[in-house]
C-alpha cells in the first residue's frame, strides 16, 4: 500500500508545479488493496486482489474550478495532470459562490483517529478461503446452499493543498455477507468493520443458516399493519433515505423534508441521531473533502430536528459555521452525515418478540426506493427472514411483502430500542444502528416467494 511520505511526495510536486498557474491547486491521492474472494452453491467462485492509487487535482483559475484524476504516478505524469486541470477549469464558467482553497491556518486541531489494524491489512487468499469453508461446512450440516463474499484490506487517503494544508489517513476493512439458501427460504447475515476480529463470519453462517431453516415452508399472512420487528439491518436500508435531508444544501435546494422544520419536534421522544466519526463503533477519517475537521453533531434530540451538517460552501450560503462535512469539490451534493449513530435502548431483540402479541419480524428489506421525497414515504420488499411472530413467540417463516411506509412517521411509532450495534446493508452505508419495535407498519401486499 502507498506510504505517508510517497503520498506526500506526490502531492508536493504537484503542488510546486502548479504554484503560480492557479489561484488555488489542491490535490487528492486514494490508495486501496481491499480484495474480495466470492463463493456460491457451496464453492468458491472467485478471487480478487486489485491494488490500486489515483491521484485528482483541483484547480481554481480565475474563479473557475475543475478536478481532473488519474492513475499514473510518475513526475511527468503529475505535471501533465496539474496544467490539464489549468486548462480545463480556464475553459469552464466562472462560479460565483466558489470559495479559495481551505488554509491551514485558524483551523481547529485534527483529532486523530485509529483505524488500521495489521492482521485485516494482510489477510492472504488462503486466509480468507478457510473463514467462507467454515462457512459452507455451516451450510452443509444444514443441507443448505450458501453464497456470498468476504473481503479484506486497506485503504489510503491522503490531501493536499497551495495553502499549506496536508492530511492523511489509513484504515482496514473488513466485510463478510452471506445468504443460505433452503429449497422455499433463505436467510442472510452481513457484517462490516475495519478489524478483522469484530467480524465473526462464523457467527453470522450460524444464524443465516438458522434463519433459512426456521422461515421453511413459508405461509401467506395478509397484508395490513402490523408490529414490526426490524433487526439492526432492516433499520440501517430504511433509514439510509433520511440522512441527506440533514445536509445543507439539500434545504438550499428546497429538497429536504425538514426543510422549515429545524428546531421543531418532529420525531419520538426516544429517537436520538447523531453524526459522530469518533464514536468507537465508527469509521473513515476525522476531516472532510476539503480538509476541514468533523464535529460531532447532533443530528435530532429527543425528536427535535436540532442541526444540520454543512460543508464550507453552503455553511456561507446560510451564515453557519462548517461542520466538516463537505465533500470533495467540486460537487453538487455539498455536504453529507456519514458517521451516523442512533441512540440505542436497553430492550433486546428477545424480548420484543416476547412482548409482541402478533407481529412481524424482518431480518432485513431490499429494493427500497423513495415514493414522496418530502414526506419520505419509501416502498420496498422484505427478504432473507421473515417471521410470523404470535403470543410472544416466533411461529413460522411468512412469504415476503411489499411494504409503503413514511420514515417520518415511522420514527414516531417506535415503541422499543435495542442497544445499538454497528451494522451493513445494501442501501446505505455502515452506520451505528438499533434494532426497533415499530407499531402500525404498512405492509400493502405480499409477494410470491
Amino acid at each position: 500500500m502507498i506510504s505517508q511520505d510517497h503520498c506526500q511526495s506526490i502531492i508536493e510536486a504537484a503542488l510546486a508545479h502548479g504554484k503560480g498557474k492557479a489561484e488555488g491547486i489542491e490535490v487528492h491521492v486514494h490508495g486501496s488493496d481491499v480484495a474480495t474472494s466470492r463463493f456460491a452453491n457451496n464453492g468458491m467462485t472467485q478471487n480478487q486482489s486489485p491494488s490500486a492509487v489515483n491521484v485528482s487535482v483541483r484547480a481554481i483559475v480565475d474563479g473557475k474550478q475543475a478536478r481532473l484524476s488519474s492513475d499514473k504516478l510518475d513526475f511527468n505524469a503529475i505535471q501533465e495532470l496539474v496544467d490539464n486541470a489549468i486548462k480545463a477549469a480556464s475553459l469552464l464558467d466562472k462560479d460565483p459562490k466558489l470559495l479559495p482553497i481551505l488554509s491551514k491556518n485558524g483551523l481547529p486541531p485534527l483529532t486523530n483517529v485509529n483505524r488500521f489494524d495489521d492482521l485485516t491489512a494482510h489477510l492472504t487468499p488462503d486466509d480468507r478461503a478457510h473463514t467462507i469453508r467454515l462457512m459452507i461446512d455451516v451450510a452443509k450440516e444444514g443441507r443448505l446452499s450458501a453464497a456470498g463474499i468476504y473481503t479484506s484490506g486497506s485503504t489510503v487517503s491522503a490531501l493536499g493543498n497551495s495553502e499549506g494544508l496536508f492530511r492523511f489517513h489509513k484504515q482496514t476493512h473488513s466485510e463478510c455477507s452471506v445468504t443460505m439458501s433452503a429449497l422455499n427460504s433463505t436467510g442472510w447475515a452481513k457484517a462490516e468493520n475495519p478489524n478483522k476480529r469484530q467480524t465473526d463470519s462464523l457467527s453470522m453462517a450460524k444464524s443465516a443458516a438458522q434463519k433459512a431453516v426456521a422461515s421453511a415452508n413459508p405461509k401467506e399472512v395478509d397484508p395490513g399493519h402490523y408490529t414490526v420487528i426490524l433487526e439492526p439491518s432492516a433499520v440501517l436500508d430504511l433509514l439510509a433515505f433520511l440522512w441527506y435531508d440533514f445536509s445543507a444544501t439539500s434545504h438550499l435546494d428546497k429538497q429536504s423534508c425538514f426543510l422549515d422544520k429545524v428546531g421543531q419536534k418532529l420525531l419520538g421522544e426516544n429517537i436520538t441521531v447523531h453524526d459522530d466519526v469518533y464514536h468507537p463503533l465508527q469509521n473513515g477519517a476525522p476531516y472532510d473533502g476539503e480538509g476541514m475537521p468533523r464535529k460531532k453533531v447532533t443530528l435530532v434530540d429527543k425528536g427535535v430536528i436540532k442541526n444540520l451538517v454543512y460543508g464550507r460552501r453552503a455553511a456561507k450560503a446560510m451564515n453557519a459555521e462548517p461542520t466538516g462535512h463537505g465533500l470533495a469539490e467540486p460537487n453538487t451534493e455539498g455536504e453529507y452525515p456519514l458517521n451516523i449513530v442512533i441512540e440505542g435502548g436497553n430492550t433486546s431483540l428477545e424480548e420484543m418478540i416476547a412482548s409482541t402479541d402478533r407481529g412481524i419480524l424482518l431480518t432485513r428489506v431490499w429494493y427500497v426506493r423513495e415514493v414522496d421525497p418530502t414526506k419520505k414515504i419509501v416502498t420496498g420488499m422484505t427478504r432473507d427472514g421473515t417471521f410470523l411472530v404470535e403470543d410472544g413467540k416466533i411461529k413460522h417463516g411468512v412469504k415476503n411483502f411489499r411494504f409503503n411506509e413514511s420514515l417520518i412517521e415511522m420514527l414516531n411509532r417506535v415503541q422499543a430500542l435495542g442497544p445499538a450495534v454497528r451494522t451493513a446493508g445494501e442501501e446505505g452505508f455502515p452506520a451505528v444502528v438499533p434494532p426497533m419495535k415499530v407499531a402500525y407498519f404498512n405492509f400493502d401486499s405480499v409477494t410470491k416467494f
